[in-house]
């Protein structure tokens, strides 16, 4: 067994039974309460599953395993260049709660890399669909097409005990997070490049050889994707993505297939899709105003001219968060350091100056501040990555670290079958009456 399954198994056996425990003497005790208007509104807010991995606060922002992203920027592993942390450190983290060493990250790039190798026939599959096809759904079809390898699905037939499940989930994941990157550039590059691949060069760590292999060699490039990867990895598992992924896989279904399903999610413009949202609003702003360096008077105007038409500033709001988002903050002290001069990225800063008060000045917002996809575009526009589409693929990329990991633990802590209660409109207004 290697160190890091073995690692998982000793941690995930420990929280079994103190799970178990806390069940049998606490397994009735009320933790929330549901109104009507959570149940016609999406169950927003409502405490009803467990999420290892990740904690959304709505003033701290997101906690890794209770690390911040300023923490982890600082403590987990880094790059060759010691500038931004590799997402490996981050996967050990989530998986087994620990801040990893620079010999187990190393150790965790080399397995990735030996697991890397993409099924001839997923390409095909994908050389099947035409090159307009929306990237995210020639992502979704990758991830399912190599389903076909699942250890999972191949011990489930052959006879494995409940208590087993993590063993082959974690095999599963293991091997399609190592094969991501190549699946994605692969898109990338037949999407936008003419089919012109670029082979992976497997002495790069997961994000530098991702970076190779979209065809962008900046040593700068290299770290945002490190640090791209890391910050959209995990968002608590109330998201659709996560919560998606989290439900196929209650099922039984196998991580190629339940990332699937949270793929699908993720590609909704409510959710993943707004990344790429935010910079086409961005630069139909700029092609309205006649220049790439408007004034916040003028950029003032145009957020006006949006609320006014009914449509929403993309990028600013959260279902959870009431301060900026910290993610959007990495985002921002990155440019700072590597592209202040940069031109669109000037104007997302000055967009972080004039939407907040706006928005506030409406009264009904309850969160003015922008989110991680308000900065991401403009990074990656400025290293030459200009085509939005692609964004929510890299989004995707990164999820897959945090929605996988909370599976093996679903699997390694025997979660059951996610079944909640419908109602029907009819049963409310009975209800309603029998109670007034």
């Amino acid at each position: 067994m290697d160190p890091l399954k073995q690692k998982f198994n000793e941690k995930a056996s420990a929280l079994r039974q103190e799970v178990r425990a806390l069940l049998k003497e606490h397994g009735n005790t009320k933790v929330d309460e549901v109104v009507l208007k959570q149940i016609y509104g999406g169950a927003r807010g409502v405490k009803t599953m467990v999420w290892e991995t990740s904690q959304l606060d709505p003033i701290e922002g997101i906690r890794f395993r209770g690390y911040s992203i300023p923490q982890l920027r600082e403590l987990l592993p880094k790059g060759p260049d010691g500038k931004e942390p590799r997402p490996e450190g981050l996967f050990w983290l989530m998986l087994v709660g620990e801040i990893p060493t620079e010999d187990e990250v190393k150790w965790l790039t080399d397995q990735w890399t030996s697991r890397s190798q993409v099924p001839e026939h997923t390409f095909r599959v994908l050389d099947s669909v035409p090159t307009s096809t929306h990237p995210m759904t020639q992502f979704a079809l990758a991830i399912s097409s190599m389903q076909t390898g699942s250890c999972f699905a191949r011990r489930y037939d052959e006879g494995i005990q409940k208590s087993e499940y993590w063993d082959p989930t974690y095999e599963d994941t293991m091997n399609l997070i190592a094969r991501l990157p190549r699946v994605a550039a692969y898109i990338y590059r037949r999407t936008y490049h003419n089919g012109d691949h670029i082979a992976p060069d497997i002495s790069q760590d997961w994000a530098g050889n991702f970076a190779h292999m979209l065809g962008i060699e900046s040593d700068d490039f290299k770290n945002l994707m490190r640090l791209y990867l890391t910050i959209h990895a995990d968002h608590e598992g109330g998201n659709a993505s996560a919560h998606t992924t989290h439900l196929v896989g209650s099922t039984l279904s196998d991580a190629y297939l339940s990332l699937t399903g949270g793929m699908t999610a993720l590609a909704g413009p409510l959710h993943g899709l707004a990344n790429q949202e935010v910079i086409r609003w961005i630069f139909k702003m700029l092609d309205a105003l006649g220049t790439t360096n408007p004034s916040k008077e003028q950029i003032a105007d145009y957020v006006n001219s949006t609320l006014a038409a009914g449509q929403v500033i993309p990028g600013y709001g959260h279902a959870v968060l009431r301060q900026p988002d910290p993610r959007f903050m990495a985002q921002k002290r990155f440019a700072e350091e590597y592209i202040k001069d940069d031109d669109i990225v000037n104007v997302v800063w000055k967009i972080f100056d004039v939407v907040p008060p706006i928005l506030e000045g409406l009264g009904k917002v309850k969160n003015p501040w922008p989110n991680v996809d308000a900065h991401s575009g403009s990074l990656l526009v400025h290293y030459g990555l200009k085509e939005y589409s692609f964004y929510t693929v890299l989004f995707g990329v990164s999820r897959a670290l945090g929605v996988l990991s909370a599976l093996c633990w679903s699997r390694a802590l025997g979660f059951p079958l996610e079944r909640p209660k419908s109602v029907t409109t009819e049963w409310v207004k009975s209800f309603l009456e029998e109670t007034a």
